[in-house]
């Protein structure tokens, strides 16, 4: 098994590639190890001293780290990983992840609504994909958009500029309704 990895725009971050699906479903971000019970696999990572987030994609898994040195915790992090997989064992033993909600947003904004959620499914959520994140919908209300930012995009230094330069101006071309798009925690 051959595991890839790829720098994100957080350095405290690192993109893990297994090669085979990790979440047909769904993402799943856990940030301590006492909310990783559902994730064999995440349990596995943040028994390595220095973890601090796992984030499970489709095909990737962005772990976080603290204080320690990435070229401490790589080989580690790679034979949590190659071990899980060659077990055979589940990389969630329930349902599928813990995406965030539909949203809080007034009824009568359901158009507007619709729409931004279509440009984050199609336009954005691929695009932080890729760098080993993700962005769901949490709200809109008075014309602000309230996003989740969750794996690497969590704590990146560049997520505000993403958020300003890139999200709000692509909402703001195709509904300009919106006038600002937030992070929320």
């Amino acid at each position: 098994m051959f595991i890839q990895t790829e720098a994100t725009p957080n350095p405290a971050t690192l993109k893990f590639i297994p090669g085979r699906s990790v979440l047909s479903a769904g993402t799943a971000e856990y940030r301590a190890p006492d909310e990783a019970e559902e994730s064999p696999l995440a349990v596995k990572l943040f028994e390595i001293d220095g973890v601090t987030g796992v984030f499970l994609g489709s095909d990737f898994i962005s772990v976080t780290k603290g204080e320690a040195e990435w070229q401490h915790l790589k080989p580690a992090i790679l034979g949590a990983i190659m071990e899980h997989f060659m077990s055979g064992a589940p990389v969630l033993t329930s349902g599928g992840g813990n995406d965030v909600s539909q949203g809080n947003y007034d009824p009568a904004d359901e158009q507007i609504v619709s729409t931004i959620k279509e440009l984050i499914e199609t336009r954005v959520r691929p695009a932080v994909a890729q760098d080993g994140g993700d962005i769901t919908f949490h709200g809109f209300r008075e014309g602000i958009v309230y996003l989740q930012m969750r794996g690497a995009c969590s704590g990146c230094p560049s997520s505000t500029a993403t958020l300003r330069h890139g999200i709000e101006n692509l909402l703001r071309h195709f509904c300009p309704e919106v006038q600002e798009v937030q992070a929320v925690q």
